[in-house]
């Protein structure tokens, strides 16, 4: 073919050339300086970032005829055999599609031989990550120990896939993804020294849509340039990448920003009349607000904008919106993206989207408004009130001094439980043997007939006095029973199973185990003829089985233990 690709054509032939990559190139030609040649390199990072050419070029390099070099002459015998392909000592091999342990054996069993051209044999292995596990073993005893006239350079776009012991025995250099603007600067000697005419704006379009690959910036390049006239115009570069134009999302914003519901939509209708891809729409106006974001923090950084290019009407645009806006724009945006992947209507969400941010909007400018003139209201009604205090006489260090002692009540009561003592002697006061029987003989099915957490509350508890409308529980420490005594929740669904199980309705009470003895020593001295009553009463309603062991045993000989 006659014509080839920009991206062939304008392929790095020196280290120099590859750009963005400067912290590799510098490594690699000090190390060829200084003669320091490791037997194994790995170069991985995003496509189109330069492995391959920097491979290539340090391949170059090494078998140099004017050795040792920075940068390869490409005039000698050397490189220009290297550069075209005609050397068999210098091997590329796309481990793509020659993954199988086979193929790579048939590569190292070569290995041994001595190189017949140049000084050393250079093994280029691309895409190396899609070697099966035996081609990587097969790979590894000979990158461990290889003779001294082989070189590996294995290059990689997912180092993750590949073994440790692989990457070990490697020097490794990471590509990083090239900036929008050396990616533009290089495009500009390409179209200088090819005489062609092309806008500055359009070249960083072309960058930015690359997502930091050089190699997909010269496909796209000359995409646009077939696809021009006689200039390469940015409505050519909108086109080529699928790009919504600045100026149609600063329509957008503004449409939103002014909460024009009509606006939007008919905007949002011209943009899918002409065939722009709904996904692609959500993402660029996605990152147009972050752009946005990041210029009102750091307006210097132009250098990090991915989707904008600094007009006057974004200028002015990002002056109006406000930073706590962005976040939402940016956050409803983002949800729409999400359910839009799982959708065969994507349409009705970029819709519902616009409208939902404009009525979110709306909202958002008159709720401060009423909350301003509510604070006004109450802080007039607060003044009149402190008028009519100072005039009754009344002094303001009264109204600080009084909620102290509340304050230290509430802060005692959160680090001690203290039981309830006139409402448990109460209880003490009403309650029969019977009642507590009632309560004991239902206890277990009322637990298990409540929820776990409810429940573990009465994991070491017993009710220890009953009456026809109160029940006291005995809890063994004092932070799950004020836990419990607490807790609304717990009381009601206790009462509630309760009631159910005795048709008795009863007031909870809750002591810890340490306070309830001393509340039960000092009932019993003080309500001596009420324990008296109470064991009358006890005996009266003596139990059947009792009974019966005291008319087959006696009474003296019968002991009756609680």
């Amino acid at each position: 073919m006659a014509y080839q690709a920009l991206y062939r054509v304008w392929r790095p032939q020196t280290f120099f050339d590859v750009v963005g990559q400067e912290h590799v190139t510098t490594t690699l030609q000090n190390a060829l300086l200084q003669q320091k040649i490791s037997h194994a390199y790995l170069f991985s990072g995003p496509r189109g970032t330069g492995k391959t050419s920097a491979a290539k070029i340090l391949a170059k390099a090494i078998n140099c005829e004017h050795a040792p070099v920075s940068e390869p002459c490409n005039q000698c015998a050397a490189c220009h055999g290297i550069t075209n392909g005609t050397i068999p000592d210098v091997l590329e091999f796309d481990a793509a599609s020659n993954s199988r342990v086979e193929e790579m054996r048939d590569v190292l069993d070569k290995v041994k031989f001595a190189p017949t051209a140049v000084k050393y044999k250079v093994y280029i292995i691309d895409e190396v990550h899609m070697l099966s596990i035996s081609a990587f073993n097969a790979l590894l005893k000979t990158l461990e120990e290889p003779p001294k006239h082989v070189i590996f350079i294995l290059a990689t776009t997912e180092p993750h896939k590949i073994p440790l012991t692989i990457i070990s025995r490697c020097q490794r250099f990471d590509f990083r993804r090239i900036t929008a603007g050396a990616i533009v600067s290089r495009m500009k000697l390409i179209v200088e020294e090819s005489g062609i005419d092309c806008d500055e704006q359009a070249l960083q379009m072309i960058a930015r849509s690359a997502e930091g690959g050089m190699r997909d910036a010269l496909s796209l390049l000359d995409q646009a340039i077939s696809y021009s006239q006689d200039r390469v115009t940015l409505e050519d570069a909108l086109t080529v990448t699928g790009t919504v134009s600045q100026g149609f999302l600063n329509k957008m914003a503004q449409a939103i920003k002014d909460k024009d519901v009509v606006s939007g939509l008919a905007a949002l209708d011209e943009l899918l009349y002409h065939g722009k891809d709904p996904a692609r729409f959500i993402e660029d106006f996605i990152l147009f607000y972050r752009d946005m974001l990041l210029y009102k923090a750091a307006p210097k950084l132009e250098e990090s904008l991915e989707r904008v290019m600094l007009d006057d009407e974004f200028r002015q645009m990002a002056e109006q919106i406000s930073i706590e806006e962005i976040y939402q724009l940016i956050d409803n945006l983002n949800k729409t993206q999400q359910d839009m992947r799982w959708t065969n209507h994507p349409r009705i969400f970029l819709e519902v989207a616009i409208v939902k941010l404009c009525q979110l909007e709306t909202n958002q400018s008159v709720q401060p408004q009423g909350s301003i003139e509510q604070l006004v209201t109450k802080i007039g009604q607060l003044e009149n009130e402190l008028q009519q205090l100072k005039a009754t006489g009344i002094s303001q260090s009264t109204h600080e001094v009084t909620p102290q002692p509340q304050k230290t009540m509430q802060r005692s009561s959160r680090n001690s439980f203290q039981a309830p003592v006139g409402k448990i002697n109460e209880v003490l006061k009403q309650a029969t043997k019977s009642d507590l029987n009632l309560v004991k003989a239902n206890w277990g099915e009322m637990r298990g007939g409540l929820l776990k957490s409810h429940a573990a509350l009465l994991n070491e508890a017993e009710p220890v006095a009953a009456s026809a409308t109160s029940l006291l529980i005995k809890f063994k420490h004092e932070m799950i029973c004020q836990m419990a005594m607490n807790r609304k929740d717990f009381l009601e669904a206790v009462t509630a199973a309760l009631f159910q199980l005795t048709s008795k309705r009863f007031l909870l009470l809750g002591v810890p185990e340490d306070q309830w003895q001393s509340i039960r020593e000092s009932f019993l001295s003080t309500n001596q003829h009420v324990e008296d009553g109470s064991a009358d009463e006890s005996a009266q309603e003596e139990e059947p089985h009792i009974a019966e062991a005291k008319k087959l045993f006696g009474a003296e000989f019968v002991e009756i233990v609680d």
